[in-house]
């Protein structure tokens, strides 16, 4: 068993380092675009399906409050947390609607919206990135595979080019938290 634990902690261990290989463009202008939105008045709107979810409440936990120092709170909602809204939706319109639905609501031009999925593939997810580009919102996301449709639907893109979903939930997660400290430098270095 034990070394089943250090070959599983070795395999995730290198596909962290891939994709920090392959992404750093991309988490740099991802974390750009994150601060000129902060810095402009703007919100942060995250979400994502099952684990996916999780992440993204955990992400903006991280920007609401701190993620290692105290600094100014940064507005940051996991659109995916609200039952009565996500029911209420699901229920009268469709499963399909429940993130575009709240972008309709909540989302202003020069906001962010952020979206984190191991396919790219889910229809509630693609229509919300869609909907928040008409609506003129910056658009980026977090993706497996080969990015699915979700590449194609938004601004940037980090895709992690595995097959494993709890592979590329584990680097979601180390990313997510690389990006959330790059945004969190920059406003500790301004207090």
């Amino acid at each position: 068993m034990k070394e089943k634990i250090l070959r599983l902690f070795a395999e995730a261990s290198q596909a962290v380092f891939a994709c920090g290989k392959e992404n750093c463009d991309v988490i740099s202008q991802m974390a750009h675009e994150l601060i000129s939105c902060f810095e402009r008045g703007g919100k942060l709107l995250i979400f994502g399906n099952g684990g996916s979810a999780a992440h993204a409440q955990h992400f903006a936990a991280e920007l609401v409050n701190k993620l290692a120092a105290y600094r100014k709170p940064l507005p940051a909602i996991a659109i995916n947390t609200d039952s009565s809204v996500l029911t209420s939706i699901g229920n009268d319109l469709s499963f399909d609607d429940i993130f575009s639905r709240q972008i309709e609501a909540l989302g202003t031009k020069g906001d962010v919206s952020w979206c984190l999925t191991t396919s790219g593939t889910s229809p509630n997810l693609i229509n919300a990135c869609n909907q928040a580009r008409a609506m003129g919102l910056r658009t980026i996301a977090f993706s497996g595979r080969d990015g699915g449709a979700i590449a194609k639907t938004t601004d940037l893109c980090l895709t992690v080019f595995l097959q494993d979903t709890t592979k590329i939930q584990e680097v979601h997660l180390c990313a997510g938290h690389i990006l959330c400290a790059l945004v969190e430098e920059h406003f500790l270095a301004k207090a």
